[in-house]
């Protein structure tokens, strides 16, 4: 198990929905990887908020206005950091931003691994959990099921997803191993008529 890490504020959240939501990261090229958990939202002062737990599906790169289309600069560049080094720009007019899964919520310090009453507010801060909050956002695997149904990703997008998930989320773990295979057990619980995508997400998690 890792030592204690301190969340990473990595953006905000810019859309919003019951089961998703989406950020914008403060530093190009600075989003979580696949299938890392993150939250959005705060407590509140008097500890009344919501905090909203997701796991990342997707990440981009892209314009900042759509109207203007990213062009290729680095014909005569010796590196690709040098196209960036001749181009500062370059932070001004790209940005990155990631989607993730909803995958539960905590009100009063009781984390509930099932839909929030509200989706996070626009312009929430959103962290990258890490160390004991990556355990307890991932402890009893009930996030596995909204994952697994989740109607933003198929079948296979959502398989990678659990896989890096549950990668992530095992070296974190006192027993690492032994996470992953109570890990197995409750896709095992949860796929029991699919024994190939099973098989699929099961493969994914060995070393």
């Amino acid at each position: 198990m890792t030592e204690a890490q301190t969340p990473r504020r990595v953006g905000e959240v810019v859309e919003s929905a019951s089961d998703r939501f989406v950020a914008q990261c403060y530093t190009l090229y600075g989003s979580p990887p696949l299938g890392a958990f993150v939250r959005a939202g705060s407590e509140g002062a008097n500890g009344d908020g919501t905090l909203v737990y997701g796991v990342v599906y997707g990440v981009s790169t892209r314009s900042l206005d759509p109207g203007r289309p990213v062009i290729a600069r680095g014909g005569d560049a010796v590196s690709e950091e040098a196209v960036y080094d001749d181009n500062p720009q370059l932070s001004r007019l790209l940005c990155t931003r990631f989607e993730a899964v909803i995958t539960g919520h905590s009100a009063g310090g009781c984390l509930k691994q099932y839909l929030p009453p509200l989706p996070p507010r626009i312009h929430s801060f959103v962290f990258e959990c890490a160390g004991g909050e990556e355990r307890e956002a991932a402890r009893g695997l009930g996030f596995l099921s909204l994952l697994l149904s989740s109607s933003p990703l198929g079948p296979g997008m959502a398989d990678e997803v659990i896989a890096a998930c549950l990668r992530r989320a095992s070296a974190q773990q006192q027993d690492p191993q032994g996470f992953l295979v109570e890990a197995g057990k409750a896709l095992a619980a949860h796929l029991s008529g699919d024994l190939t995508r099973l098989d699929s997400i099961l493969r994914r998690l060995r070393p």
